[in-house]
Order: structure tokens, then sequence, then C-alpha cells
């Protein structure tokens, strides 16, 4: 699904004329080829969506970073640029969850697996990662799981 929306926006964008968009988004594919590659290498035919997912919020992580150390070098123009991209982006990802949604979730997650301690914190994140990819900033999962556990 995700491979036919870029395929897809990247004709109606270049058919536009809309450079900053095809530029995203052929960084995207190209970061999808990349997966795909080490996916064969695992015995894999193509990347899986969860591993795509994974991929576009590194590259909005990568972004946000970037546009930080832009302001501080006073790069307004560049920080504008980056978060273009974010904007792009963020249209092929799912709906990001609110801290309430997220704070449910956990919750949920830590019920299912009978995690108790800070030593489940492991098993914790890799079920909220394998059922909320792309859905949530793991970043600020983290800090949640901690204070459900402690």
């Amino acid at each position: 699904m995700l491979r036919e929306n870029l395929q897809k926006a990247l004709k109606e964008s270049m058919l536009a004329h809309d450079a900053q968009k095809v530029g995203a988004i052929r960084l995207m594919i190209a970061g999808m080829k990349e997966k795909d590659v080490d996916a064969r290498g695992k015995g894999q035919k193509e990347a899986s969506e969860a591993d795509l997912l994974s991929m576009l919020q590194n590259m909005v992580k990568q972004r946000r970073d970037s546009i930080e150390m832009y302001l501080k070098g006073n790069r307004q123009d560049l920080a504008d640029k980056e978060q273009a991209e974010i904007s792009v982006i963020e249209t092929f990802m799912p709906k990001q969850m609110s801290d309430d949604e997220i704070r449910a979730a956990v919750k949920a997650v830590i019920e299912e697996t009978a995690a108790s301690t800070m030593k489940d914190m492991g098993k914790v994140m890799g079920a909220l990662k394998a059922k909320y990819v792309g859905q949530m900033d793991f970043g600020k999962v983290n800090g949640i799981v901690k204070s459900f556990l402690s």
C-alpha cells in the first residue's frame, strides 16, 4: 500500500512541477529500496510495511534533529526546507496517537504481557513496536512505560 502511494504521489508531484515534494518522495523511495535490499539479505522478498513505517519515522526524527541544529546556527531557510520534508513524509504515515491513546495502549500491552518490573521493559516495548509502528513516538513512549513499570 505504502509503495503504491509513494509511486502515485511521485507521478502526481512531477506532473504538478512540485520540486520540493518530488525530492522528499524520492528520498523515501530510495530509503524503501535500501530496506528492500536489507530484507533480501535476510531471505525476504521485500521489506515489510512495518519496516517501511519505521524508516519513515526515523526520517522524521532525523529532520527534527536537523531543524534544531539549523535554528541554533541561525539558518531558518534550511530549517524551513526540513520542515517541508517532514510535512511530505507525514502524509504517508498513519495518524499519530494522542498521549491518552498512547497511555491506554501501554497499559493494555503491560496487562497482555504480564509485565510488572523494569526488567520487562524490553518485552513491553517490543510488543508496542510490533502493534503500533509509525503511530507513536517511541522516545516519548519509553518514559510512559517506565512510569507504569516503576
